[in-house]
């Protein structure tokens, strides 16, 4: 029995991008290293750390899913060994501190909502980009607005500049990637990110700002593609 030549390219590609998503987590140190030196207080080195990590691992490997895959088991199977590795970091005591904190699991959630949302709308809709969709928030909208609370507040917050911010980054991303769709809903695609920045700024108990992001984006897209485009 031989596998077909998709499979293949798919097992070098998850392979590929799994390291290199170990590799971000292992040298996001360096930053880290580097702020602390120069009198960051640790904890804003890891809120920004924390944010490097979404974008350059979650950010980038999101966007790699839809060029690089043909069906969403790679990334599903990839994103909950990602969960389980960042869970044992915690459970184990052995925490990438340069990111990590004891006070929060909110990294097992990222990783854990970007491979079942990503999964899930790729097999409900039949479309990779826009199931790569909340994830890109989660990854670059909110890695965005830590970054510009962290610069500004100086604390974790849910300060409103960072939502102006996340908007900024989110709504082009909604609205291209929701006209890529068949048929196009680029208004379906804009709701969904106004809807990830308004969530972003909640919490509730375990349910943190990652999974109101990729559940509400998720649901409004689903609509969407339901309803059909409004222009």
């Amino acid at each position: 029995m031989t596998l077909d030549p998709p499979f293949h390219s798919q097992l070098y590609w998850a392979a590929g991008l799994s390291l290199y998503v170990l590799a971000v987590l292992v040298l996001t140190r360096l930053p880290y290293q580097a702020m602390v030196r120069r009198g960051l207080e640790p904890i804003r080195a890891v809120y920004y750390n924390r944010k490097i990590v979404h974008m350059l691992a979650g950010g980038v490997g999101s966007l790699a899913v839809p060029l690089v895959f043909v069906d969403p088991w790679f990334p599903l199977v990839s994103g909950l060994l990602l969960t389980l590795l960042t869970n044992l970091a915690h459970a184990t005591g052995m925490r990438f501190y340069w990111f990590q904190t004891d006070d929060n699991r909110n990294d097992v959630k990222f990783a854990l909502m970007w491979s079942t949302s990503v999964a899930a709308l790729w097999w409900i809709l039949d479309d990779p980009w826009l199931a790569i969709l909340p994830a890109l928030y989660m990854a670059f909208g909110d890695g965005v607005t830590g970054i510009v609370r962290n610069a500004f507040i100086r604390k974790r917050s849910k300060s409103p500049i960072g939502s102006v911010f996340m908007l900024i980054v989110s709504a082009p991303m909604g609205w291209v990637i929701g006209s890529m769709a068949q048929p196009a809903i680029p208004v379906w695609g804009l709701i969904s990110a106004v809807v990830a920045t308004v969530v972003e700024r909640y919490e509730f108990g375990p349910i943190d700002d990652n999974i109101l992001i990729t559940v509400s984006a998720s649901a409004v897209l689903l609509f969407g593609v339901y309803w059909g485009p409004l222009l």
